[in-house]
Order: C-alpha cells, then structure tokens, then sequence
C-alpha cells in the first residue's frame, strides 16, 4: 500500500507529529492504513487535510470548532458552510476582546504600581521599608537591605 508515514506527513506539511495525533484523533485526518511494522500511512489528502486545518486554526478556531466545521461540511453537503464558519469567527473575535481587556486591566495594574512606587523602581527608595519584618536598624546594618531577599 502506497502512502507517507507520519513523519512524512510533518516533514511535508511543517506541521509537528504530535499535533497530527491529535488531528487524526479529532477526526480531522484519517490514516489510509499501516505499514508491516504497525506505521500509520496517510495519503494526499492528508496533507490538504492538514492545510486546511492550520488555515482555520490560524484565525483562532479551536479544534474542538474546527472538528464541529468539519462535521457539518461533510454531515450536510447541502448546507452552506459560510455562515457556520462566520459565527464561528465572531467567536474568536469576542474571545480575542475579552482577552484584550484583560490585557489592558494587567497594563492599568502596571501603570498604577509603577506610579506608586516611582522612588523605589528608581533606586531612590527601599521596598523593604514598608516591611514589617525589617526594623530601621536591619535596614541600615545592610546598604540596600537584607541581600537574602534579592535571591
């Protein structure tokens, strides 16, 4: 039986074999049978498969989406798959906000900490003064504070 290893399959598609498992577990890609030795084959379609997978991965379908799309592409030949695919993309598209707002809280919470403590980030002050763990006299027995506290 005429077919390409897995190995093949990744070299060829620059796709790493771990995630071809995981395609070919998904059901996204299908084996075309095995060597002598137990290897998986994939034929050509394999390597479109493939492709079209990173396509729509690349956007930020999840492969769980990706696997869904794929049901409904060959479950339902006479259903457009555009609109599937473009609520899928709105999707990604609230989950890529919600991410970006995230983003901006963390950016805020930098902006606020580096705005409450210009002195220290600039070395003009000591952060282990506002430790209750640390006297006066410990602060100033060590230039710079307790050096432990810097590993």
């Amino acid at each position: 039986m005429a077919g390409i290893t897995i190995g093949m399959l990744s070299r060829r598609t620059g796709v790493p074999m771990k995630r071809l498992r995981e395609y070919e577990g998904a059901g996204l890609i299908y084996t075309a049978g095995r060597t002598a030795a137990g290897y998986r084959l994939f034929d050509e379609e394999a390597v479109w498969c493939v492709a079209l997978v990173g396509n729509l991965r690349g956007p930020g379908l999840t492969l769980a989406e990706v696997r869904d799309l794929a049901g409904v592409y060959l479950q339902q030949p006479d259903v457009p798959i555009g609109p599937k695919l473009a609520e899928l993309l709105d999707k990604v598209r609230g989950r890529i906000d919600a991410r970006i707002t995230e983003l901006q809280q963390v950016m805020q919470r930098i902006d606020e900490f580096e705005s409450r403590h210009v002195a220290e980030l600039a070395g003009g002050a000591n952060f282990r003064a506002r430790d209750p763990h640390f006297s006066p006299r410990t602060l100033d027995s060590h230039p710079g504070g307790d050096p432990r506290l810097l590993n």
